[in-house]
């Protein structure tokens, strides 16, 4: 072998070498970005690209609902099931099962989504139609919701007495109909 052919087969070794620890490198900073960006979506996030899916969503006090997942809000989610909505607190929720791998942004959300858990409880006072509202703690009431406060609901009972309830409490709200 001549001189210049084992200088030229020396370059391309330590050029080889060189690919495979920059390719190494590579994955290892693609992998750390990659766990970066994850840590960056949200429980809202997923939920909205699963949008249209059927889901099982298990809340915190009212067990599970089965439904299809029909609108999201930062802090809200509404699951149709078989005769009747959920609108269901995401600080409620203790796992979802259905949910699409992939997320959408919340700059990416249509307007309407950005809409909190106060504007889907103020709707349904609007309709003033019977619902039950399931605490946390596995408790269930039947009412009416009347008004929405900022940190409260005020509902009316079955004896036409008013009921304070304080929204952190509530884990979700079905309907009779």
């Amino acid at each position: 072998m001549e001189p210049d052919e084992r200088l030229f087969a020396f370059l391309d070794d330590l050029e080889g070498q060189a690919e495979a620890l920059y390719d190494a490198e590579r994955e290892t900073d693609l992998a750390d970005r990659s766990r970066a960006a994850y840590a960056e979506v949200t429980l809202a996030g997923r939920l909205m690209a699963s949008v249209g899916r059927d889901v099982v969503l298990d809340v915190l006090g009212a067990g599970p609902v089965a439904g299809t997942l029909r609108r999201v809000g930062p802090d809200w989610c509404l699951a149709r099931g078989a005769a009747q909505d959920w609108v269901v607190r995401l600080a409620a929720l203790v796992s979802v099962e259905g949910a699409s791998a992939r997320s959408v942004p919340e700059i990416a959300w249509p307007p309407t989504s950005r809409l909190g858990l106060s504007s889907a409880l103020r709707r349904l006072a609007d309709a003033g139609e019977r619902c039950v509202v399931h605490s946390t703690d596995g408790g269930a009431r039947e009412v009416v919701v009347h008004r929405v406060g900022q940190d409260f609901v005020e509902v009316v009972g079955g004896h036409g007495r008013s009921l304070l309830l304080a929204r952190d409490t509530i884990a979700a709200v079905q309907s009779r109909g």
